[in-house]
């Protein structure tokens, strides 16, 4: 646990300090009109007290000359859980570097794609940026009423 707490204590740090890691950044919102977002991380299930493997998938479309973004979001995590969500992404960049995405959808474990359930996830990822393709750290808080998870990972991104 004091591993997680200094982990998300450093990217508060590096998020909102002043002075960028990697130069000036040259892409600021709405330069690219789409994005293509690859969250890969461990996902821990707060419930269970156990860790999967999940990666995370986002396409989404910025607003014109905004901070805003919609688009769509898959979630899978492997392993026993076999847990997918499928949902509607609203993205918000506050600060440069910094998105955070919320997207509700539905969530189905295993086999039983017939049994769709509510779900909400909310991930912030800041990026570094290197022309169109953008990395850095994510975090993702999720609920589905089977259990809450959490995890901390790396997001990759290309702009389009």
């Amino acid at each position: 646990m004091k591993r997680i707490f200094t982990l998300i204590l450093l990217i508060s740090i590096v998020t909102f300090s002043s002075t960028p890691l990697f130069g000036q950044n040259s892409v600021t919102p709405g330069d690219n009109k789409y994005e293509l977002g690859i969250s890969n991380a461990p996902v821990y299930f707060i419930g269970e007290k156990e860790f999967a493997y999940g990666l995370h998938f986002h396409l989404t479309r910025a607003i014109t000359n905004t901070r805003f973004g919609f688009g769509l979001g898959y979630e899978h995590i492997f392993a026993e859980h076999r847990h997918t969500t499928i949902g509607i992404v609203a993205s918000y960049s506050p600060v440069d570097r910094l998105t955070v995405n919320l997207a509700p959808g539905v969530t189905f474990e295993g086999d039983h794609k017939d049994e769709l359930n509510f779900a909400a996830h909310l991930e912030a990822s800041y990026e570094f940026e290197i022309g169109n393709f953008h990395f850095g750290p994510a975090a993702e808080i999720a609920y589905d009423p089977e259990d809450i998870h959490l995890s901390l990972g790396i997001h990759v991104g290309i702009g389009f």
